[in-house]
Formats: C-alpha cells, sequence, structure tokens
C-alpha cells in the first residue's frame, strides 16, 4: 500500500475544501430572489400570482433551491402595501412583483433602482407607474389586464338585449376602476345606454352600494376592482335576489356566479408576467421592455347563474363560449 507524506495529504485536503468553499460561493451567487405582493387575495389574482410561480418553475428557478421566494398580501390595506412596499425594498431582491395597482404604486415610490414588474394593473400610465407604453427607461414594466370596452358593451346587450341601464359598484380610491367608470359611461352613451354608479369606498360597503341599483339598473356590470371582487359573493346574492344579471370582466367572477364575462385569463397573464421576470433574472433591463397587455382573452358564460339572476342565455351566445358552465 503506497504511503503519501502527512503534509500531502493535508494539503490535498485544504485544496479540497477550498475548492467547495468556491463552488457554494458561486452556487450562492447563481441564486436569485423574487419578492411578489398582492394588494388583496382573491381568485383572479391568485391565479396572476400562481401563472407567475409556475412560470419561474418551468424556467429553472424553483424556491428553496435556485430561488429565494416570499409572498406577502396587503389584506386590502393601502397602508400596508405600503410597509410591505419599504420591507421588500430593504431585503433588496432582484425583481419584485406587485399584484394590482395599488401595491404596485407602493412599491413604485419606494424603490428606483430594484425592479419592479407589476401585474393586473389595468392603466399602468395613469397610475403613473410608467409614463407610456414605450420601453420606460427605469426599474418598472409590467403586464396590464386593460379590456376594450366595445366588447364588454356587446356582451352586456347579448346577455340582456333590452337592457338600457348598466349599473357599476365601484371603489372610487382605486385608480383602476374610476377609468373604467369614466370610459364605460362614454362607451355606453355610443349604444344609447347609460351607467349607474354606486360607490363603495370599503368591502363592507358593497352590500348596500348593490342594493341602491336595485330599480335604477337592467344589469350590473363588474370590472376587476379588487375590492369588489374580493367581496363578490355579497353581490351575488343581491343580483339573485333582484334578478339583476351579473357581466363581469373576468371568467374567474363567472365561476363564483356571474353570468358571463369576456375577460382575461389571470393565470395565463401571471404566465405572461413571470416570462418578464425571467428575463430580468437572467441579465436584461426593465426599462429595455415595454409594457404589455394580457393576450388571454376568452368568453365563458354561467346557465345556472342565468337563470338565478332572471336571464336567458341564446343559443348563438352559449355556443360563442369557449366554456360553458351549467
Amino acid at each position: 500500500m503506497q504511503r503519501f507524506p502527512r503534509r500531502l495529504i493535508l494539503s490535498s485536503t485544504l485544496a479540497a475544501l477550498a475548492g467547495l468553499a468556491l463552488s457554494g460561493g458561486a452556487y450562492a451567487a447563481e441564486m436569485k430572489s423574487v419578492a411578489v405582493t398582492a394588494i388583496v387575495e382573491h381568485p383572479a389574482l391568485d391565479a396572476a400570482r400562481k401563472g407567475v410561480e409556475d412560470e419561474l418553475k418551468a424556467a429553472g428557478f424553483e424556491p428553496g433551491k435556485s430561488l429565494k421566494y416570499q409572498f406577502q398580501s396587503a389584506q386590502g390595506n393601502t397602508a400596508t402595501a405600503g410597509q410591505i412596499a419599504r420591507k421588500f425594498v430593504g431585503d433588496k431582491p432582484d425583481v419584485i412583483v406587485a399584484i394590482a395597482t395599488p401595491s404596485a404604486q407602493a412599491l413604485v415610490t419606494s424603490t428606483r433602482t430594484i425592479p419592479v414588474v407589476f401585474t393586473a394593473v389595468t392603466d399602468p400610465v395613469a397610475a403613473k407607474l410608467v409614463k407610456d407604453w414605450k420601453p420606460s427607461g427605469t426599474n418598472v414594466t409590467g403586464v396590464s389586464d386593460m379590456l376594450p370596452l366595445g366588447p364588454q358593451v356587446e356582451l352586456i346587450k347579448k346577455v340582456k338585449p333590452d337592457a338600457k341601464r348598466v349599473g357599476m359598484v365601484y371603489s372610487p380610491g382605486e385608480v383602476n376602476s374610476v377609468i373604467v367608470v369614466k370610459q364605460l359611461k362614454a362607451e355606453l352613451a355610443k349604444h344609447g345606454m347609460s351607467l349607474v354608479e354606486a360607490a363603495a369606498p370599503r368591502t363592507v360597503d358593497i352590500p348596500a352600494a348593490a342594493k341602491s341599483l336595485v330599480g335604477k339598473s337592467d344589469v350590473v356590470y363588474t370590472s376587476t376592482d379588487n375590492n369588489v371582487v374580493s367581496a363578490y359573493e355579497s353581490l351575488l346574492r343581491v343580483a339573485e335576489a333582484s334578478k339583476l344579471p351579473l357581466v363581469a370582466a373576468d371568467t374567474d367572477s363567472v365561476k363564483r356566479g356571474a353570468v358571463a364575462a369576456y375577460g382575461m385569463n389571470y393565470y395565463e397573464m401571471g404566465r405572461q408576467t413571470g416570462k418578464i421576470v425571467v428575463r430580468i433574472l437572467k441579465g436584461e433591463q426593465p426599462g429595455a421592455i415595454a409594457p404589455q397587455t394580457g393576450k388571454s382573452l376568452s368568453l365563458m358564460v354561467n346557465q345556472t347563474a342565468a337563470a338565478k339572476q332572471g336571464v336567458t342565455l341564446s343559443p348563438a351566445l352559449v355556443k360563442e363560449a369557449k366554456e360553458v358552465l351549467k
């Protein structure tokens, strides 16, 4: 058996340990970090977050292995959104994902250096997240859930052909909703229709706001207002009791009881957002990536909900739908 000098063995061991240390350092250098925050948790926003997570995994960024990942919800509180933003900025992740406008606004005012990728934001320009729809040259980019309102009005007319007055419950403090109210009012006017507004500053105000539309509206349209969507069941109870059909802007609300929606697939929008995050993790600058709009729109109808809310969906509309809930 060949014997090696103790000094040689010790040198070899130290070299091996040094190699492991260097390897560990390289691994640590490759470990990326992503922080995600949402203004509130509800099915549409949760689906967007799941889409981001799945896209990260598909690209090889798996939490606990090659990715440090954290999520926090503001539970509908804008002050909490600000606290989360400041905490995340202090953590210095490689990318912060902001789900919905209030969370995105809190982050954009908290950092000008850490990449911020927004999603589920209707109008990032009006929300002052970016100057326009071109590459911002800043630390901000993302994906908007903005919908063209012409097709929304056409859907309302298909669900309730004789509708003239469209009710809408909205949060006056949420810029997304205020913009939709203004634009929808103008779009309805083109069709000889009017908008009946019912402001609900807080989630607890939604039932009373919904009841105020009874007798004044022929149909109710719900946008992606986060307060309204998070308390959709309270709106649904009024709709069923008053035979006031609900037409939504997101397909997840149809699963919860709206009659129909030609809306965004929030999971697919999350995957789209995740692709941007991956590009940034791989070295691209957020300011070189132009803001996008969600690409996956689909029509979903709920025949059971229609019966409960006093309308019968035409065979043509049912045939047109990508998914029919019975």
